[in-house]
């Protein structure tokens, strides 16, 4: 994606790994920071707040992500997170870089392929903090690494994981994480 975008003259463009992107863009200070929520590194996704804090505060940069309609579960950490721009990944890159120009002159942008995606976000029982239990323990994560990564309780992860076992209507964790990996949400 990178590569594609310094194409533009107009735009200067700056590639980093997650776990260092929010440290970068406080460094860099860009108008825009657009994130491809489809890859994560092995830490997984960071809190997309922490790389563009929410609103559009004059010098900070604002959010721009690239997902599609089949995540809604992406989608509703980056509506969480206040991302003003929703790119489409299989949309084509022009799209990309008319959703960077428009999020620069501080205006909302949504690809018209991800309003279902939308939908089904909205339709999303399970809250960001379940989203985030749920998505260490699909990459089968012990109860105790899920409270050391996300500095909880074992009783409050195990009290997170019945709560999404009950809003998913499945009968045990692995199927929990099945049923949401099915519709989406992870």
């Amino acid at each position: 994606m990178a590569e594609w975008l310094r194409r533009e003259p107009d735009l200067k463009v700056y590639d980093t790994p997650w776990r260092s992107a929010a440290a970068r863009a406080r460094a860099v200070r860009p108008d825009v920071c657009a994130a491809d929520l489809d890859h994560a590194d092995a830490h997984g996704l960071p809190p997309l707040g922490d790389l563009c804090p929410r609103g559009t505060v004059a010098g900070l940069p604002r959010l721009l992500v690239l997902t599609g309609a089949d995540r809604p579960g992406l989608l509703r950490r980056a509506i969480e997170a206040g991302a003003l721009g929703y790119v489409d990944k299989k949309g084509s890159p022009d799209r990309l870089v008319h959703g960077i120009r428009r999020v620069a002159a501080g205006e909302r942008f949504v690809d018209d392929s991800l309003g279902f995606g939308f939908v089904k976000a909205a339709e999303m029982p399970l809250t960001r903090r379940e989203l985030s239990v749920l998505s260490l323990a699909a990459e089968g994560a012990s109860v105790a690494e899920i409270a050391g990564s996300l500095h909880l309780s074992h009783g409050t992860v195990r009290n997170y994981m019945a709560a999404i076992t009950r809003k998913t209507g499945a009968r045990n964790r692995i199927d929990a994480i099945r049923i949401s990996q099915g519709e989406g949400w992870l």
